[in-house]
């Protein structure tokens, strides 16, 4: 089965091209979502801490403040998380194959399809389902400077890289 998908991928570069370039619309899309909805939570926590007023339980008013401020800083450090996904999808060219996996690569192995770039999870595109992982993540390491037909063990599972783009 696999040499099949392998013949058809190699005599169909452009449409790798074209999957990949829609691989990162989808991570862009789940990126700006996941921004808009910390946004939303952020300017929540703002409002919320500017209407809080002195009452007669002060160290209630406290209590709700200093969560408040949790919660905002917590807000903010997803932000900036966002901010370097949003960065490190700018990075990623896919004008180029190659033949190591790299930021940007597509990854075809005998378990799964993975697309080296940020962790966005579980995508499909023309019925194939593909993985967004970052390189961060355990099995982005794994990946990371492999190449074809390279044995790889993951979570107690063999697995085998059949192709690279």
């Amino acid at each position: 089965m696999y040499k099949k998908i392998t013949v058809f991928l190699r005599q169909n570069c452009k449409t790798m091209d074209k999957i990949k370039e829609g691989l990162i619309l989808q991570c862009k899309k789940f990126v700006d979502d996941r921004f808009q909805t910390v946004k939303t939570i952020m300017m929540s926590n703002q409002a919320a801490l500017q209407s809080e007023t002195k009452s007669s339980a002060g160290d209630k008013h406290e209590t709700g403040r200093a969560m408040l401020q949790l919660e905002m800083e917590k807000t903010s450090t997803q932000l900036n998380a966002l901010n370097q996904m949003k960065l490190t999808l700018n990075r990623i060219d896919i004008s180029g194959n190659s033949k190591i996996a790299r930021l940007g690569s597509l990854v075809i192995t005998s378990n799964a399809n993975y697309f080296l770039s940020v962790s966005a999870g579980k995508m499909e595109i023309a019925k194939q389902v593909y993985f967004a992982v970052s390189l961060s993540s355990p099995i982005g390491k794994l990946l990371l400077g492999r190449k074809e037909d390279d044995q790889l063990n993951f979570n107690g599972k063999r697995f085998k890289v059949i192709n690279i783009y």
